[in-house]
């Protein structure tokens, strides 16, 4: 059954070029426009019950994403950037500022499912408030260019491009949380896909790489300076690792053998009672069902594995003889490969059994379907310099303690990843469609 695809009802949500520097042109224009009313084309199904629930504390309420989105254009663009702006309402401020402690205080990320107040339909008020003052100041910036100015509504447009993709992770650990398994959107039946490709090896020689953003078009601060990395000669997996794949992992004891795990992991699996991925279900029958935007859903064994953390991902490369790819040959790898894949637009919303077809002599689903760990921490680059006032609080106060996922998934928006994408989480945390691809030396 076909699915339709996720886009704003009057304009697709298509791959765009980069913003190319200078004028604020009609691309910058429109895809501010198409961004706005792609957050409210993913929160219509929802309820504004749905909209304010918080199932723990690395997710935020739908509601919070809006207005917090909303904020950011608010607080870094209309009050510096548009004389006479006036803010719709100053107490919100606290209640949408997310980690920006040069901003000013915050309300408590743990207890933003508390905020029942503003409703769903002021958070509603508030963005076509922004927007109205943000069409103005677009128009002013096509007579008038202000570079710096624009860089930061480019930088708000692919801020809200994540937390669309937070959007529904974020409302999948809530729904999972329910026992009636709601479903995001109209419930189907998946097409049950047998692993019918072949995995290979593809060998990669190495040698000197220039790693990270080079170039024009839009990277994030971490994706920065690009810098000369020596790669030894590695193999890499032709497919992410697949969910029946990882069933015979499980089958294998791979959630009892302390000796596959990090010893920190271990200790989550002992206390947290891992059996399998995050929303996998056993039936009485014995087969695997899986918690998904559609709903409980049978599992597809051809359907690469998602929602499996740093410790786990490590543990299955461990258990299978093989290691995950450092990000730096990730990149290198991908660097010719089209950006494209199983992404947002494509409406499936899960990722996707991949094809057979390496003719062309290069790994399959680099990009889209899920997210890929990588065993690299997240670090600064050398020469990295965080921007100057808030804005330098977006990536690198995080460098610490978090590991580097590739690729992007099957509900990144369309056009927000590229090879240099750096991704990054705590290592225990799998809510996010994160998989794996295994690696291992040439």
């Amino acid at each position: 059954m076909p699915v339709a695809a996720i886009e704003p009802p009057e304009d697709s949500f298509s791959r765009h070029e980069p913003h190319a520097a200078g004028g604020a042109d009609q691309l910058l224009d429109a895809r501010f426009r198409r961004t706005r009313a792609l957050t409210e084309h993913l929160a219509e199904p929802l309820s504004a019950e749905d909209q304010s629930v918080q199932s723990m504390v690395d997710a935020s309420p739908t509601k919070w994403h809006r207005a917090h989105t909303t904020w950011f254009f608010e607080t870094f663009v209309l009050k510096p950037g548009f004389t006479g702006y006036r803010p719709f309402d100053e107490r919100w401020g606290y209640l949408f500022n997310s980690y920006y402690v040069a901003v000013g205080a915050r309300h408590p990320r743990a207890a933003r499912g508390l905020l029942t107040r503003p409703s769903s339909a002021e958070v509603g008020q508030y963005r076509q408030h922004v927007d109205a003052a943000m069409e103005t100041l677009l128009a002013r910036l096509g007579d008038e260019p202000n570079a710096t100015l624009q860089a930061i509504i480019e930088l708000g447009i692919q801020h809200e491009q994540q937390h669309q993709e937070l959007i529904l992770t974020d409302i999948l650990h809530a729904f999972s949380c329910n026992p009636l398994a709601p479903a995001y959107r109209r419930s189907i039946r998946g097409e049950q896909h047998a692993v019918t490709y072949r995995k290979e090896w593809f060998a990669f020689e190495g040698g000197c790489y220039e790693l990270g953003h080079l170039g024009e078009g839009f990277a994030f601060d971490n994706e920065r300076p690009a810098h000369p990395v020596l790669i030894h000669p590695f193999k890499l997996a032709s497919h992410p690792v697949t969910n029946a794949e990882w069933q015979a992992f499980i089958d294998d004891g791979g959630y009892r053998r302390a000796e596959l795990w990090l010893s920190d992991g271990w200790a989550i699996v002992a206390a947290q009672g891992w059996t399998a991925p995050l929303y996998w279900r056993r039936e009485d029958c014995g087969k695997w069902e899986a918690m998904s935007l559609f709903g409980l859903q049978a599992l597809d064994p051809g359907a690469p594995v998602c929602h499996v953390s740093y410790y786990e991902a490590d543990a299955y490369a461990r258990w299978a003889g093989k290691r995950l790819p450092t990000e730096g040959e990730w990149e290198f790898a991908a660097r010719a490969i089209p950006r494209t894949g199983n992404t947002l637009g494509s409406g499936t919303l899960r990722p996707m059994p991949g094809s057979d077809d390496g003719s062309d002599g290069l790994p399959r689903q680099m990009f889209g379907d899920v997210w890929e760990w990588t065993c690299s921490a997240y670090a600064a680059y050398p020469g990295y310099r965080p921007p100057s006032g808030a804005i330098g609080e977006y990536n690198g106060k995080f460098m610490c303690n978090q590991i580097v996922l590739r690729g992007g998934s099957c509900v990144t928006p369309d056009g927000h990843i590229r090879a240099t994408y750096r991704n990054f989480f705590y290592p225990h945390q799998r809510w996010q469609f994160s998989g794996l691809r295994l690696a291992e030396d040439a």
